[in-house]
């Protein structure tokens, strides 16, 4: 179930102004009202559905009682994580529904029902009774960027305080009412027992409970591990079911009274201009409104509008087809001689020559020349595009000097502080709603489509819809950097490496921020270059300057992508030449178990922003990710011919992934996948069936890439268009077994939404050449314009 702050008992649809009616009536039908994609999806089930609030009997008895006034000084703002006060995260009515304040984005990877499981376990809560509040953009949550993988590291230790210190206080309200100690009660499933079997509703004791001074943290019991309830367990998920029978609310489907709705014509390059346009064809088509034209950005691009022309209609498509009629021509902006070939081509030549220093241990120079054998790999990996199932949408309303928008963002609080920024509006001025993400990957964290759709609400004086076409969002889209790549690296006379060399040449996301920034930060090379965790006695790793040519952000594992194709793929290569077997090889480099020490080789290291003490690189849990992954696809059996096996192991967001891939290579060079393989050490897990789900999509978003997911532009423009000229996985070449196991571990929790991705890459390179005997050393491996491999 799911609610939305601050009208607790008001669904998500109603307070976005949706319908909860059954889809239309034919009658409706021919009188030409028009039916929603959602109404379409239940009409078409045969349902006829609602939204009703579980367990509620009147609304009355679902009126929330604040267990603690947010008025109150609470001991609890300072807890680790930030500010685990109850009130900010539990509410209870009266009649014992929960409703539990979630602060991240829905997306699909269920932080939903993670979050809400972290509370509820430790509130002892009935799992019936639970309900979500979606938050607002408010800085009192902290931070609500759901990215990067760490909703649940972020926030598992304070929600669970919040969740404890509720039940200490409904502990105490009842002990209270029965006048005995609190040591003679104990909570369970919504209730507070007492001597001789006595109970109390969690409904019946709020309102005694909310005016008791909120506990300190040392008063607090959390739960031992064995005495969880919900947490590490598979407990059934608070969205998928609304997702299937096409209830809830994402991006695309908020409707306003009064609603109009919009797309842009934008110009092709970043920074490009309108020379000039007439909007006369545009504006003759039936039920386009208006035109707007927008901003022109300032360098750096951040979360800017491209800018364009904005055409306004009374629906979508209307708008859409008065975009095709606009007479609208570019001026070139400084990146209009920006061509993917030779960019490439000027990276790669970057890469052989000797770059900035992230980490140095030895000697390199010396190891390599003094090597009995060397041996030396380029790579290439591509720029890649995000393309969620649900393109970005937004919707805005003004009230006065007031705005209001509805939107599938990762992290409403930067929204809105975007807002304000290219409004020039205080931020408290500014409402922020996030509604389900149809996927993201990264892309929604840039609200640059929110500011869009807040300026031309502005202009025309309406709540306007702003949507992106599949095509706006290929060419349009924040892509993951393209890269180049040289490694050397040298064997001694007994087949030991002795020195390692890496040097990679990218476009840094801090381009969007920096102007003139040209250079990988030091975050960005942490991510699989540097962390790099082989026993080595010499290593160095470089970076190389590039200029941007494109908007560069994050897409789902950032640059442990190109990173770990790199690596592992060159750690396959080292086996070959040294006549080993690929994974004994590949462990054998990681070494003996330990925790690397990346200071003592001067790397300036984030670590994801995470304790080294807490998080540190543990290659004993790496190996044994590899060793069980290995185990699963019963690695060493003998294989039909044309088939091949492939490992990649790589630690990203704090967890550790190991990714065996079988592929089946024809003589004509088609491509199929019989299985993979995953082993995931990711710490504490909140619910194992949903680091299951999100081991298998990552490695499917991995391998789309890997075979298909090439971005190019020609002229500073993006070539792809749609789905005709870009190509994702297809259901049929899904592999026909696919295996995660999630090792049981008690370590702190890591990340599990994208540490997935990186090792589909190199695992598949390295299959393809245990297959073939050809080492494929560009991503994508196919390309979106061809069906099979080029093994020649």
């Amino acid at each position: 179930m799911f609610l939305n702050k601050p009208e607790l008992g008001t669904t998500f649809a109603q307070l976005a102004g949706l319908s909860e009616t059954p889809a239309p009536a034919a009658e409706d039908k021919a009188r030409g009202l028009a039916m929603s994609r959602r109404g379409f999806v239940m009409a078409s089930s045969g349902l006829a559905l609602g939204v009703v609030l579980a367990g509620c009997s009147s609304a009355e008895e679902n009126t929330p009682v604040a267990a603690a006034p947010e008025a109150r000084p609470s001991p609890l703002t300072d807890v680790a994580g930030g500010d685990a006060t109850p009130a900010l995260w539990i509410e209870i009515a009266k009649n014992g529904a929960v409703n539990i304040t979630v602060h991240r984005s829905e997306m699909g990877q269920q932080v939903w029902t993670s979050m809400a499981q972290i509370v509820a376990d430790e509130l002892d809560a009935d799992w019936t009774d639970v309900n979500i509040v979606q938050a607002l953009g408010d800085p009192k949550y902290g931070d609500q960027n759901t990215d990067g993988s760490r909703s649940v590291r972020f926030n598992f230790h304070r929600l669970r305080v919040a969740g404890a210190a509720m039940r200490t206080m409904l502990e105490q309200a009842a002990a209270n009412e029965w006048g005995v100690g609190v040591a003679d009660v104990r909570a369970d499933l919504g209730k507070i027992v007492g001597p001789e079997g006595k109970t109390l509703g969690y409904g019946e004791l709020v309102e005694a409970a909310g005016k008791l001074q909120v506990p300190a943290e040392d008063e607090i019991a959390l739960k031992a591990r064995e005495d969880w309830r919900y947490i590490g367990k598979n407990v059934s998920s608070l969205t998928v079911e609304q997702i299937v029978v096409g209830q809830g609310t994402f991006g695309i489907d908020v409707q306003l009274d009064d609603m109009v709705y919009a797309v842009v014509a934008r110009p092709p390059q970043i920074f490009g201009k309108i020379n000039q346009f007439d909007d006369t064809a545009a504006k003759s088509v039936q039920g386009v409104l208006a035109t707007v034209r927008l901003s022109e950005p300032m360098a750096p691009v951040r979360f800017q509008p491209v800018g364009g022309v904005a055409v306004v209609a009374s629906d979508t498509w209307a708008a859409i087809q008065g975009r095709n009629a606009l007479d609208v021509t570019w001026q070139d902006g400084p990146n209009a001689d920006h061509s993917s070939e030779s960019y490439d081509a000027a990276m790669m030549a970057t890469a052989q020559k000797a770059g900035s220093v992230h980490r140095n241990r030895g000697d390199v120079a010396g190891a390599l020349g003094a090597a009995q054998t060397n041996i030396s790999a380029d790579y290439h990996v591509a720029s890649f595009a995000h393309s969620s199932m649900e393109p970005p949408a937004a919707t805005a309303r003004w009230t006065g000097n007031k705005l209001e928008c509805w939107a599938c963002v990762q992290d409403p609080q930067s929204t809105r502080a975007t807002l304000a920024g290219q409004l020039g509006m205080a931020p408290e001025d500014i409402t922020v709603h996030a509604t389900w993400l149809g996927g993201a990957f990264g892309r929604k964290s840039k609200p640059d489509f929110v500011v869009e759709a807040a300026v031309i609400a502005r202009e025309v004086g309406k709540p306007v819809k702003v949507t992106w076409t599949r095509e706006d969002d290929l060419g349009y889209d924040y892509f993951h950097a393209p890269s180049a790549q040289h490694l050397e690296a040298g064997f001694d006379a007994n087949g030991k490496v002795t020195g390692w060399l890496h040097r990679a040449v990218f476009p840094t996301i801090s381009s969007t921020f920096t102007e003139g920034a040209n250079e990988p930060s030091a975050g960005e090379m942490g991510l699989g270059a540097t962390d790099m965790p082989f026993d080595i006695p010499n290593i160095r790793i470089e970076s190389g300057q590039t200029e941007a040519g494109l908007r560069i952000g994050w897409l789902r594992s950032v640059a442990n992508n190109q990173h770990a194709f790199a690596v592992q793929s060159f750690a396959a290569e080292l086996a070959h030449a040294a006549g080993r077997d690929q994974k004994d090889f590949l462990l054998e480099l990681i070494g003996p178990d330990r925790h690397v020490d990346l200071a003592a080789d001067g790397a300036d290291y984030a670590n994801y922003s995470a304790d080294m003490d807490t998080y540190p690189i543990d290659t004993a849990r790496l190996k044994a990710a590899g060793e069980r992954a290995a185990q699963m696809a019963g690695w060493g059996r003998a294989l039909p011919e044309g088939h091949g096996l492939g490992i990649a192991v790589h630690r990203s967001f704090l967890s550790y992934v190991a990714t065996v891939i079988e592929v089946a290579v024809a003589e004509d060079g088609a491509l199929s996948i019989p299985g993979i393989w995953v082993a995931v050490d990711a710490g504490t897990v909140i619910n194992p069936r949903h680091v299951q789900a999100q081991m298998e999509g990552g490695t499917i978003y991995g391998l789309s890439n890997a075979l298909y997911g090439e971005i190019t532009a020609t002229g500073g423009a993006v070539d792809q268009k749609n789905f005709p000229d870009w190509r994702l996985m297809r259901m049929a070449e899904a592999p026909r077994a696919f295996e995660v196991e999630v090792m049981a571990s008690t370590a702190p929790p890591g990340g599990v939404g994208e540490p997935g991705t990186p090792p589909a890459g190199p695992a598949l390179a390295n299959a393809i050449f245990a297959a073939t005997g050809v080492r494929l050393r560009r991503l994508p491996l196919i390309g979106p314009n061809a069906n099979r491999l080029t093994l020649d």
